[in-house]
């Protein structure tokens, strides 16, 4: 049997028709290799906002049903125009949306969740000798309805994928070449690794490093699939994301990020009473608002502070529930800063090495940077800090560590 080859190519590797050609030759190289080769597509180039921005014009409030109708468009103009410039090389191909694969989601529009794909219809055309061209980003719930993934579902339709059909590796094209220790952009002395494990490429991003899908790399580890991030617009390996027990030396702190686009909310005067947070904490969730970081203080007068993040874009539907918890509480008016940072070093060799938490904290001191509130976990320490030092901060972790000499 034929190798599966499953390949994903971003918003900016499909963006133009000449940008779309070229990745039909690359397609082309790997056919006549053999392989069998299914590709996920992004949206064109902005797309996805392009809509977004339209449908602000119509409503400032639209359903997300109908949000998902309309943004699951995009991918279905560019899956089309590939297969096009795929015939048009001499390549015969087949496009289908999330819906004619039957990639089975939950019913949470703008965020939802896959649960299956019925792989007959995908193997059903290889067998035929075509390259099977999926638009990411989308399935249908159980009722039929399009349903989308959330920004960067691409990835986890890829991984998906490859999944089910039983690639050992699953290709994310885009317009990075891998991994880096850090945003190259913010870092100049960054370095590129070339293999990372999926634990720490799941802290990285959720931590903001926007090279993969968190949820991508949540399947990729579970069903053992490596994930290959490459650049559509060179040759060069990429980086490999791999099980931890692949990888012979593990770096102390492999990554630096800075998330910038959270809120600090602090409540003060919070009766010091068992159940207070769970109500609260409850009552955000049922929003779908995903809380971050958490500090408590300890109580004083039977009274105690809680301060939390939340992204900024969940401030609009956040703000109600605060504000009735404090007025029920009788505590003091929540206070936001939307001028913070969380800034995180993460790596799997936190795991065996001790006093990382310190480095950090004095590389933090040595810029005179203020630590407003910290988090860790087994391979990760994050701190929030002042917005206007995030790239400092990066620059000065990212140097104490001696990232740049790491390939």
């Amino acid at each position: 049997m034929a190798n599966i080859i499953v390949q994903k190519y971003g918003g900016t590797s499909v963006g133009s028709p000449d940008r779309i050609r070229n990745v039909a030759g690359r397609i082309k190289r790997y056919h006549e290799e053999g392989n069998h080769v299914v590709v996920v597509v992004s949206a064109m180039g902005h797309t996805t906002d392009e809509l977004v921005d339209l449908a602000d014009k119509i409503t400032k409030n639209p359903p997300k049903r109908e949000m998902d109708m309309l943004l699951s468009t995009g991918e279905q103009v560019s899956i089309a125009l590939l297969a096009m410039a795929l015939w048009d090389a001499g390549v015969p191909a087949k496009s289908f949306t999330g819906s004619q694969i039957k990639m089975i989601t939950d019913g949470n529009f703008s965020n939802a969740k896959i649960q299956g794909v019925d792989r007959s219809r995908i193997d059903a055309a290889l067998n035929e000798g075509n390259v099977v061209i999926v638009a990411g980003f989308q399935g249908i719930d159980q009722n039929e309805n399009i349903t989308t993934l959330g920004r960067g579902g691409s990835d986890t339709s890829a991984v998906a994928l490859a999944a089910v059909l039983g690639a050992k590796e699953c290709e994310i094209y885009t317009d990075v070449d891998g991994v880096y220790t850090a945003d190259p952009r913010v870092v100049p002395q960054a370095s590129k690794h070339s293999q990372i494990t999926y634990e720490e490429m799941l802290e990285l991003a959720s931590l903001g490093a926007g090279v993969l899908h968190s949820r991508s790399v949540e399947l990729g580890m579970n069903y053992d699939v490596v994930i290959h991030v490459r650049s559509s617009f060179n040759n060069n390996p990429g980086t490999l994301v791999v099980n931890e027990d692949k990888i012979m030396e593990k770096l102390k702190v492999s990554g630096v990020t800075a998330k910038n686009d959270q809120a600090r909310i602090t409540i003060a005067d919070v009766p010091d009473k068992p159940g207070l947070a769970a109500v609260l904490f409850g009552d955000l969730s049922s929003k779908d608002i995903l809380v971050d970081v958490i500090v408590q203080s300890s109580p004083y007068n039977g009274r105690n502070t809680i301060s939390f993040t939340v992204p900024k874009k969940d401030l609009g539907q956040a703000l109600p529930i605060l504000e009735s918890f404090s007025n029920s509480q009788g505590a003091k008016k929540p206070e936001i800063n939307e001028e913070i940072s969380i800034v995180s070093a993460v790596g799997i060799g936190m795991k065996s090495h001790v006093g990382v938490a310190a480095q950090m904290f004095k590389a933090l001191a040595e810029k005179e940077i203020n630590i407003e509130m910290i988090s860790t976990s087994e391979i990760k320490i994050s701190c929030v800090i002042p917005r206007i030092h995030a790239e400092t901060a990066v620059n000065k972790i990212h140097e104490t560590f001696g990232l740049s000499k790491n390939g």
